[in-house]
């Protein structure tokens, strides 16, 4: 018996499932602080000093962190072809501004402090405040759209019709709400960040606006859900599910009503604690900023991330990407994945290399360990930001 076939094609589709999920968390916690510190970096500065201590709190780490997006990227491409080509084709203008916005923010870091100019600094300061809100804010857009279903189709050919037309159609009202909610949690998780690298000035602010950031993530996402409960129709499989057939999309009959989002909660009540996480991250991480208790600020505020993100994969599964405009063209777990062989040597090599990166990770962290002040920036020798 070939070993792949230890593992059946259902199995497989849902731990793939799972694992892009954890990617897609994993980059929301890891570069999530980055993004939502430079998006913090107006607010918690005011002197040329304190801006070099905020940049400096994440300079040496965002790299490294970004590998999170890389392998949630790779995932999709190899193990989700068809979402990979509906959404990267059809998101293609909101990604291009997400690639530019990310792409200031290491020509910010690097030239910012190449000149002694308050006009060239302040320009990139702001550059690198756009950096860190636009791809926060793009993201949760994104997601937004995916639960109210995206405009693609299939032909009998499976060849893939994208009838979506502008970047300001994604800016609707549920798509800006989402982005709001992505916002406002990363400026959280930045906040707790800063709190725990910086002191001084810089942390109290931080701890101040984190805490407003805190109370609008709970908020908005409980706003969030009634909307998503009285206003966006989900979608459900309204014919028999083959898990284990050919990728397909057209092999299904797929209707649309009012709460249907909601439907996976009432069948496996342990998956509120989703929610739950969502809610209670955010509280813990208000209550730990204002005690002043770092570490568990910044750990609260990964579990609210993991909470609201989880939130949204449980709510659609198996759904990964409705139809608005074909409802059984959508991209479901069962009939939106790569062969069986395929996902199986992924598998393989994901089990090899992701501990190896997570170690890694760890013991850089470990290295980098301790507070960024003013002193060690003026002292920097050139090595600081």
């Amino acid at each position: 018996m070939i070993l792949h076939q230890f593992i059946d094609y259902e199995m497989l589709r849902v731990v793939w499932w799972l694992l892009l999920g954890v990617l897609l968390i994993g980059f929301a916690v890891m570069d999530g602080f980055d993004l939502g510190t430079a998006t913090l970096l107006p607010f918690v500065a005011r002197s040329d000093v304190e801006r070099r201590v905020v940049i400096n709190a994440v300079g040496p780490v965002w790299e490294g962190n970004q590998v999170w997006l890389i392998l949630g990227g790779g995932a999709i491409f190899a193990a989700w072809p068809p979402l990979y080509a509906v959404s990267f084709s059809g998101f293609y203008l909101a990604m291009f501004a997400i690639l530019f916005a990310l792409i200031l923010r290491p020509v910010g870091f690097k030239y910012r402090s190449k000149r002694d100019s308050a006009a060239w600094r302040s320009a990139w300061d702001w550059a690198l405040f756009i950096g860190g809100f636009v791809p926060a804010l793009v993201m949760g857009v994104a997601v937004g759209n995916v639960l109210q279903g995206v405009p693609f189709r299939f032909g009998d050919d499976l060849r893939i019709y994208y009838e979506g037309t502008t970047l300001f159609e994604l800016l609707n009202p549920f798509g800006l709400l989402a982005g709001l909610v992505s916002v406002a949690m990363l400026v959280m998780h930045g906040a707790a960040w800063l709190i725990l690298k910086s002191e001084g000035p810089v942390a109290e602010r931080a701890r101040r606006w984190g805490s407003i950031a805190a109370i609008v993530t709970i908020a908005l996402f409980a706003l969030g859900g009634v909307w998503l409960w009285l206003g966006i129709d989900g979608y459900r499989i309204a014919s028999e599910v083959t898990t284990t057939g050919a990728s397909n999309p057209l092999r299904k009959t797929v209707e649309q009503a009012p709460g249907v989002w909601f439907e996976n909660y009432g069948a496996h009540a342990w998956m509120t604690i989703a929610p739950a996480l969502g809610f209670l991250g955010a509280a813990g991480g208000y209550a730990f900023m204002r005690a002043r208790r770092e570490i568990p600020a910044l750990l609260s505020t990964s579990i609210s991330i993991l909470g609201i993100i989880s939130t949204v994969g449980l709510s659609m599964f198996p759904f990964i990407l409705p139809s608005s405009l074909d409802p059984r063209s959508s991209l479901t777990v069962w009939d939106a994945s790569s062969s069986h062989l395929t996902l199986f040597i992924m598998l393989v090599v994901t089990v090899v290399f992701v501990p190896i990166i997570v170690a890694y990770t760890a013991w850089v962290y470990r290295v980098l360990w301790g507070k960024v002040d003013e002193k060690g920036i003026r002292e920097g020798n050139g090595h600081a930001y």
